[in-house]
């Protein structure tokens, strides 16, 4: 009996807690998003409670907050590449949105502070 409950929090844990996020978003083209401003607001608004999100929206909004908290760590390699983009597009060329962003996902500047040097990297 020990063993059956034992295998159902394995199962239950390993259904909960995946190695890494879907791969589904491995093929959103991450560049036509960041060269469209319609695309990108629309992102941006999701994120911010000001608009509606589309289905990879949703995702994206439900998933940050443990992405920043755990480094991107059950994030693909496809992922890390992509979010390296969008941090150096908003950092260099939407300052604005990037602020927007930051005033709500990190209100208390532990992120910024966390990922200091790949911001500076990032800048150009």
């Amino acid at each position: 009996m020990k063993l059956i409950i034992v295998v159902m929090l394995i199962v239950a844990v390993s259904v909960v807690s995946p190695a890494t996020y879907t791969d589904k978003w491995d093929n959103i083209n991450v560049d036509e998003i960041l060269e469209s401003r319609r695309l990108l607001k629309g992102y941006v608004d999701c994120l911010m409670d000001k608009g509606r999100c589309t289905p990879d929206g949703k995702d994206l909004k439900e998933t940050l907050p443990d992405a920043l908290e755990n480094e991107c760590s059950k994030c693909t390699e496809k992922q890390k590449s992509g979010a390296d983009k969008v941090i150096r597009h908003l950092v260099n060329k939407r300052k604005d949105l990037w602020k927007e962003l930051a005033v709500k996902y990190d209100p208390q500047n532990i992120y910024q502070e966390r990922y200091k040097n790949k911001l500076e990297s990032a800048k150009q």
